[in-house]
């Protein structure tokens, strides 16, 4: 299913920074582990990660840092700071009243879609 870019680009933040909570990665890396852990269905490809990277950084929600891999090309490393961490946690509850709000909408039927 393809997502609204409205609806896409609103949880994307929370996404990227819950995954950079488990651990540092560079880019292609971070892509790859979305779309994994939400079973292919998100998808951020390098024209929303990039952009999203660099605005979650000038926020200081995440930091990056130039390192060379053992085929000494260079990636840039990204992690979520302490202030990405509050960020992340106050999504987080924003995102559950969200949901709990939806499915009283929906009698309970976005807990069981």
């Amino acid at each position: 299913m393809k997502f609204e870019s409205q609806l896409l680009k609103g949880i994307a933040p929370m996404v990227v920074l819950e995954i950079l909570s488990g651990g540092q990665m560079y880019g292609y890396e971070l892509s790859q582990a979305i779309e994994r852990r939400s079973g292919d269905i998100l998808i951020l490809g390098k024209g929303t990660l990039y952009p999203l990277l660099y605005n979650l950084e000038a926020k200081k929600l995440v930091k990056g840092k130039w390192e060379k891999n053992q085929s000494v090309r260079k990636r840039r490393y990204y992690s979520i700071t302490g202030k990405g961490k509050d960020e992340l946690a106050k999504q987080k509850a924003q995102l559950k009243e969200l949901t709990t709000g939806l499915n009283l909408v929906f009698g309970g039927a976005l807990a069981t879609a």
